[in-house]
């Protein structure tokens, strides 16, 4: 398994140098140490789509400080120590660090350095080279944005830790193939979806009530389900329901069940969704949509003891389930009561935070959508060496790369269909349509209903140079907290006004 030490893995906790790449040394028996932390980041550049290699995509290049100036080039048989190459970097894990190939890329093609956190870049090769869809002979890159090696190579600049200390609760056989979907339907490299997997592993074991939280499209029944199926309840039925589907006057039949005739004459005897879950998982999605007193309801069967009632009938049931509640909202609009009982949490990462996800999602959405719909399959799929390879343009996967996504993984799924719709030839390509739908900026009160955007909007207000220095020395020079204070989408939104500003990028 490609997650494991097997043949040809070096585990990152040796501490070997590889081609002026350090992998230090991690405790991974320290539980508080957690999967990653900002101090241990540094500067990234990861494949997001390869014309000779696609299978390459989500491999990585650390540049950390003080490794002086490197090069980007086509491979040779002279080993440069100062080239620089990729890894699949895995929890406690990666892969032997190789140089990139292509046709039309020179052995020096790029000179990189790192200089006051950014990348500054210089062609020095052949091969035309684009900096955030703009052609350039040089620049600088902060995280968020983009390299392109016209028609070979898409650069995505980010920031990842020197190495993803080992899982504490996902289980080993449970991992997939790099870059593909894990058993349980998971699917990304970033570090934010390694620290999910933990998180919903660990909810799994504890076997206790818990409360997803995170923004529409993030998943949120996915991780419920693989929640579930990586529990001891995954032999027992998992039941879901969106809370905000359930009929007002209902809602306690719905929940409960109700005896045969009862409250109306002819009606059938129903075990409720409870009675259907008992021993298994229920899935309640917009948690938040229960009316106030329809929460306080929940309170009992949700305590140890598991009672509750059918509507009609006099004597007490017992249910053995586990509740996995879902919000999109503030977890305190909940009734107090029944959040303490969520005793849980499990944040799902937006993707603003796992930007370096969306070529290997874009991928799986086109390659799952072409299974189901074979005229697809024959114009924007091929096969190269036994494998399906998704035909996909570096300039959709570019622009995508660099636009918000308030819709997350729903989002982009939408965007993919829109190529699909519009694609001139037999490569998914960045059409007009899918140019149009990306300029949409829905408000917040609307991205919390799960609404689509359907109009452009204004931008909200940019920071001055002054507010930031002011934001950033008030939250401590945090990265995270400043972009949170200031309001914007994501800490790489931060990054763009800091090179924008001409700020230094602060160093922890």
């Amino acid at each position: 398994m490609e997650g494991g030490n097997g043949s040809g893995r070096i585990n990152a906790s040796v501490g070997l140098r590889w081609g002026g790449m350090a992998n230090e040394t991690a405790s991974l028996a320290d539980p508080s140490r957690g999967l990653s932390s900002v101090d241990d980041e540094v500067l990234a550049l990861v494949i997001a789509w390869s014309a000779e290699e696609p299978a390459r995509a989500g491999e990585i290049a650390l540049l950390p400080e003080g490794g002086g100036r490197r090069f980007l080039g086509r491979a040779d048989e002279d080993n440069a120590r100062d080239r620089v190459r990729f890894i699949r970097q895995r929890p406690a894990d990666a892969s032997r660090p190789t140089s990139i190939e292509g046709r039309a890329i020179s052995r020096r093609q790029v000179d990189i350095e790192v200089q006051d956190g950014s990348l500054v870049v210089e062609r020095v090769g052949r091969c035309p080279m684009m900096i955030n869809g703009r052609p350039t002979d040089g620049g600088t890159l902060v995280p968020g944005d983009t390299l392109l090696l016209e028609r070979q190579l898409l650069l995505y600049c980010t920031r990842r830790p020197k190495l993803l200390a080992g899982l504490r609760h996902f289980p080993d056989e449970a991992w997939g193939e790099f870059g593909e979907p894990d058993k349980v339907s998971i699917l990304g490299e970033s570090a934010a979806a390694w620290r999910l997997r933990d998180r919903l592993a660990f909810a799994a074991k504890a076997d206790a009530h818990v409360l997803l939280v995170g923004e529409s499209g993030t998943g949120k029944e996915l991780v419920a389900r693989a929640i579930h199926e990586l529990s001891h309840r995954a032999r027992k039925p998992i039941v879901s329901r969106n809370a905000a589907t359930l009929p007002s006057g209902l809602i306690d039949a719905e929940l409960f069940g109700n005896v045969k005739n009862y409250p109306n004459p002819g009606m059938p005897e129903r075990p409720g969704l409870i009675g259907q879950a008992t021993g298994g998982t229920l899935f309640l999605d917009e948690i938040g949509e229960l009316p106030s007193e329809m929460q306080a309801h929940l309170l009992r069967v949700l305590d140890a003891d598991g009672e509750y009632q059918r509507l009609g009938e006099a004597t007490t049931r017992r249910s053995d389930l586990r509740l996995l509640g879902a919000t999109n909202r503030d977890p305190r609009m909940l009734k107090h009561d029944l959040l303490a009982r969520l005793t849980v949490r499990v944040e799902l990462p937006p993707m603003s935070e796992r930007k370096e996800d969306v070529p290997l999602l874009l991928r799986h959405l086109l390659l799952r959508a072409a299974q189901r719909v074979p005229d697809l399959a024959e114009r924007f799929v091929t096969t190269r060496n036994g494998v399906r390879v998704a035909r996909i343009d570096s300039a959709l996967v570019d622009h995508l790369l660099r636009r918000d996504l308030p819709l997350n993984v729903r989002e982009l799924d939408a965007l993919l269909w829109r190529a699909m719709e519009s694609a001139p030839r037999d490569t998914l390509v960045l059409t007009d349509e899918v140019l149009s739908d990306t300029m949409a900026v829905p408000p917040k009160e609307e991205l919390a209903k799960g609404d689509v955007p359907i109009e452009a909007r204004p931008e909200p207000r940019e920071p001055t140079a002054d507010e930031i220095r002011a934001t950033l020395e008030r939250e401590g020079l945090s990265i995270t907290k400043t972009a949170k204070a200031l309001g914007l989408t994501s800490r790489y939104a931060l990054y763009r006004l800091l090179k924008k500003n001409g700020i230094p990028i602060p160093e922890r």
